[in-house]
């Protein structure tokens, strides 16, 4: 058994299982976060301090992109946030009502795949968050 503080962070990563897919070559990590940018998940690229900061920055990524939506055709639904940059990039896309994926990655990436990826365990992420709340006491997700 591992010591208190150990224990909380296990629990409050408990959905990192999900992230797994995530994990291919060229991908730093993945954070599931809340749609008001809180992590709820991660995988093990990241420690946890960075991941509940790239988690805040990544919603607030995603919001910028809503603000532009309307250059696109009067919409301010975001389907994928893709930025890139000299070392790499960084995906968001939606993962079910009020949750976000978000993945950063080297420059060694297949972005196809990655976007693939993202957008297959969404759907799962989105049924299995939405099957949590329907079970879930006192508004706790973790």
């Amino acid at each position: 058994m591992g010591t208190p503080g150990t224990a909380v962070t296990e629990r409050a990563n408990k959905l990192a299982w999900m992230l797994s897919e995530l994990e291919i070559p060229g991908v730093r990590f993945a954070v599931l976060l809340s749609d008001d940018g809180l992590r709820i998940a991660h995988t093990g690229g990241i420690g946890v301090d960075d991941a509940e900061r790239f988690a805040a920055a990544a919603s607030g990524l995603r919001s910028l992109g809503k603000a532009l939506g309307e250059f696109c055709g009067n919409s301010n639904s975001v389907r994928q946030n893709m930025t890139e940059y000299d070392g790499g990039m960084i995906f968001i896309t939606a993962a079910g009502v009020g949750a976000l994926l978000g993945v950063a990655t080297t420059t060694e990436v297949d972005v196809s795949l990655v976007a693939h990826r993202m957008n297959a365990l969404a759907v799962r992420v989105g049924h299995e968050l939405g099957s949590m709340s329907n079970q879930r006491v006192g508004g706790d997700l973790q």
